[in-house]
């Protein structure tokens, strides 16, 4: 019998990598792909020039009103955002006391940031949420601590849109899971209770949904026992994401294999345990993309409150230009400045769904 023969080891497969593989990959990968990458190139070379000369080197940086009428057509006016950017930012929210909401407002957007990370995940965390919102809501009111008092009315930019998203997410979301478990459910009562109400809901624009919190439902409740708008308007929005939320935590339960819910009945967990344990985790984790969607969407919808008076981000926009005839032309750059501010924090929302999804899989492999 003859030896066995040691075969050399060979070296490993070369991993494509570099721009030219990515190139060749991502935007050159098949005849209609590169069609497509050459045409949209042709139109970014055609339309860059002009709208880089109108963007930056045709425009008015200072809040020149006499430059920027003279610049008009030929550039544009950043000035109107130098001039009018506390207004845009803070609505109508006394002006010597605008710090206020500024700092109320890096307090509740430190927090988002810190409870994305990982290394914040303790139990220190819901202390923190706790005391930002407590000093979040007597930064904006007032009324102690020798703040003067600001009634909610006035409340409005930036602060308001991120009181409403954060607070509309986190009523919506324990709700939506309990109306998809419900949907779920074995009793036909609550089952039917549960989807007539994600039905209807679903059913009706946000924009009217708004318009009964804050005009019809007032004429349901005695004299004198009107809640405050902007309580009706949160609850309003966190009851109507709340729908669409439960229908998306709804597929997420539908993924789950009926395998678990057997291997956790087999080890003696009772309902409640089951899906706290097994289940939902599982669903949610699922269901990341549609969830952060929804959130996207949430943050987005906010702007619709204008129509109850209540003034975030583009409602203000009008309110610092509509009025004054010298930086009223000049709508364009405002809601450009807008569209800006709406990207970044949509695009660092999508980019963190993104890491979770990535941290899911990794946990998935091992």
């Amino acid at each position: 019998m003859a030896p066995y023969e040691v075969i050399p080891a060979r070296p490993a497969p070369l991993r494509p990598g570099g721009a030219r593989d990515w190139l060749r990959r991502e935007l050159f990968g098949s005849w209609s792909g590169g069609l497509t990458t050459l045409v949209l190139l042709a139109a970014l070379f055609w339309l860059l020039p002009p709208m880089a000369d109108w963007v930056l080197w045709q425009a008015v940086w200072p809040a020149d009103a006499e430059a920027c009428q003279a610049a008009r057509g030929a550039g544009a006016c950043w000035g109107v955002i130098t001039e009018k950017h506390r207004l845009i930012l803070f609505g109508r929210y006394p002006l010597d006391a605008q710090w206020r909401p500024l700092l109320a407002s890096a307090l509740l957007l430190g927090l988002l940031v810190a409870s994305g990370l990982r290394r914040c995940w303790n139990r220190w965390l819901l202390l923190a949420w706790v005391a930002v919102w407590l000093a979040f809501f007597a930064l904006m009111g007032g009324g102690m601590a020798g703040l003067a008092e600001v009634p909610t009315e006035r409340w409005g930019g930036l602060p308001l849109t991120l009181l409403l998203t954060t607070l509309s997410i986190l009523l919506a979301c324990p709700l939506a899971v309990l109306l998809a478990l419900g949907r779920r459910s074995r009793m036909p009562a609550l089952r039917v209770l549960c989807a007539s109400y994600i039905e209807l809901v679903r059913g009706v624009p946000l924009i009217s949904v708004l318009f009964m919190a804050s005009f019809l439902f007032p004429l349901f409740l005695p004299p004198g026992a009107t809640p405050d708008v902007l309580l009706r308007v949160l609850l309003g929005i966190a009851l109507f994401a709340a729908a669409y939320l439960a229908e998306t935590v709804r597929a997420g339960l539908q993924s789950v294999p009926r395998g678990q819910l057997e291997a956790a009945s087999s080890i003696g967990l009772g309902w409640w345990q089951t899906q706290r344990l097994v289940v939902l985790p599982q669903a949610l984790g699922a269901v990341v993309p549609g969830l952060m969607n929804s959130f996207i969407s949430i943050f987005k919808d906010s702007s619709l409150i204008t129509i109850v008076s209540l003034y975030e981000l583009t409602g203000s926009l009008g309110l610092a230009l509509s009025g004054d005839p010298v930086w009223r032309p000049y709508m364009i750059e405002g809601y450009l400045f807008i569209t800006a501010i709406y990207f970044v924090v949509c695009a660092a929302m999508s980019r963190y769904s993104l890491w979770v999804e990535q941290q899911q899989a990794r946990s998935r492999a091992r």
